[in-house]
């Protein structure tokens, strides 16, 4: 039970709350569900600003005082100023990736407008289904906290005894159990509802990661801290969350995740599901599930890149020279940090900008130089000597003209061809169904190349050989590179 305390403090400070109460509630929120909550949670900052500019031109909004939103101001103004609200107060967050800024929607956001579905009035309350899964709950954490071995054997035995009454009533012709129409709708929807909670669990986890990563920047501008203090720090607070519960459930839900057998059979059983939905005719407005395997991948994949980014500020703290000859300059940075990093725990936008020169004078050392002075004329006295050989025996020239181009669109298409059929592959796959590599480590390193535009997750733990020189039997081993469609 949540004390009183707590309760006020999420009250007081929770960005869930907040959203809830701020005066332009249902136009924020009518925008978040609009723009994040369909196969897109992730925005580009200039697709997110035209289409807020478009919606609050639809809704004619002409000012608001909570975001600094005037009369005259164009639509444009007005979205550049509620995105900024938003993400000040945390209910967006943003991320830099490949020189382009993307936005989502923050767990706090996310959790906000799932209550909010849940308060809908449903047709039916699936009492029924609901005190089932308490009841297997109740049973499954009773087995699995005893550590008596004759009453598991007890246990396991009744199962035992259970599914083989089942299959004899089967073999004597006995009608199948299945569920009715009401049951599986109702089912269907709480699988819909849990899996959805599970995306913002992961969101949890990875803000927690980018809260560490805020704190060791707070720490760094700090100059009375030492590397020691700044890296004690940083390995506590990453202990205390692998520890953690969520930490330890978080860690081994991604290892199941990453198994290849459960994704195989998670996309048979998914596939199986709708179609039976289907051939009983009832609807299934919410196709969330047939998704979730890519997102969960996406989440995961942003829980581990919020781990690298840490990672690299560590590194950069780690490497950097002590002993500066700019010590004035490396004092006056480090005031400037720390000036930042009070401002950014106000919430405070401050009013500082940096001039720099516009009028620059470029000079090229190698330009060539007016002058009146007339260039002096070479005069060559002897010839070249022929060369021996036949220009057409050269090897380099035979190289530089080596008609073996790498054709990196040919290579994408063999692994969109593969795709198609399959959910996922792996590189290997790819490779061994055209025949192996023909054009040795160039052709391989073209595929290294293309995999980029795909989504794709390396498995350390297993190596693949592939060969590269059939001629001269050369290979190299490479960790499992698995493709998803």
């Amino acid at each position: 039970m949540i004390e009183p305390d707590e309760m006020i403090e999420i009250l007081s400070n929770s960005p869930s709350v907040e959203l809830l109460r701020i005066r332009q509630r249902d136009l924020t929120i009518e925008f978040f569900i609009r723009e994040f909550k369909g196969e897109e949670t992730i925005i580009t900052s200039d697709k997110l600003h035209a289409d807020l500019s478009d919606f609050l031109e639809y809704k004619n909004v002409q000012d608001d005082e909570e975001s600094d939103i005037k009369v005259f101001d164009t639509f444009e103004e007005k979205a550049k100023k509620y995105i900024k609200n938003w993400t000040s107060k945390g209910f967006l967050t943003n991320y830099s990736e490949n020189d382009e800024i993307y936005f989502e929607l923050t767990s706090h956001t996310n959790k906000t407008i799932d209550w909010l579905s849940s308060l809908k009035k449903k047709e039916f309350v699936g009492a029924e289904s609901k005190f089932k899964d308490i009841f297997n709950q109740l049973k499954e954490l009773v087995e699995y906290t005893n550590e008596d071995i004759e009453k598991r054997i007890e246990i396991l035995t009744s199962k035992k005894l259970e599914i083989e009454h089942q299959i004899q009533q089967l073999q004597f012709g006995e009608d199948v159990n299945v569920f009715e129409d009401y049951q599986i709708i109702e089912k269907f929807n709480n699988l819909n509802q849990s899996a959805k909670e599970l995306l913002s669990d992961f969101k949890e986890v990875e803000d927690n990661f980018k809260n560490i990563t805020k704190e060791i920047y707070h720490k760094h501008s700090d100059s009375s801290l030492t590397k020691s203090d700044i890296l004690g720090f940083t390995f506590d607070a990453l202990d205390e969350l692998k520890d953690s519960h969520q930490g330890k459930s978080f860690y081994a839900f991604w290892r199941f995740l990453m198994d290849r057998g459960l994704q195989e059979q998670w996309q048979s059983l998914t596939l199986e599901l709708f179609e039976t939905l289907s051939q009983k005719s009832i609807e299934s407005k919410d196709s969330f599930l047939k998704g979730m395997k890519n997102h969960l991948y996406n989440s995961g994949r942003k829980v581990t890149k919020a781990n690298d980014k840490m990672a690299q500020k560590l590194s950069r703290i780690i490497k950097d020279n002590q002993i500066s000859q700019k010590q004035i300059t490396d004092k006056l940075i480090q005031e400037i940090k720390s000036f930042l990093s009070e401002i950014s725990k106000l919430k405070i936008t401050p009013d500082l900008s940096i001039e720099l020169e516009d009028e620059l004078y470029l000079k090229i050392p190698f330009e060539k130089r007016l002058t009146h002075e007339q260039k002096e004329d070479i005069v060559y006295n002897s010839k070249p000597v022929l060369a021996d050989n036949n220009i057409y025996e050269s090897d380099q020239l035979n190289k530089i003209f080596d008609k073996d181009v790498i054709d990196k669109k040919e290579l994408s298409n063999r692994i969109k061809k593969a795709l198609d059929i399959n959910s996922q592959t792996t590189l290997f796959e790819v490779i061994e169904s055209n025949g192996g590599i023909d054009k040795g480590l160039p052709e391989l390193f073209g595929y290294f190349n293309v995999i980029k535009d795909f989504t794709h997750n390396f498995n350390p733990d297993k190596q693949q050989e592939i060969v590269f020189d059939t001629k001269n039997l050369k290979s190299i081993k490479i960790p499992e590179i698995i493709l998803l469609k």
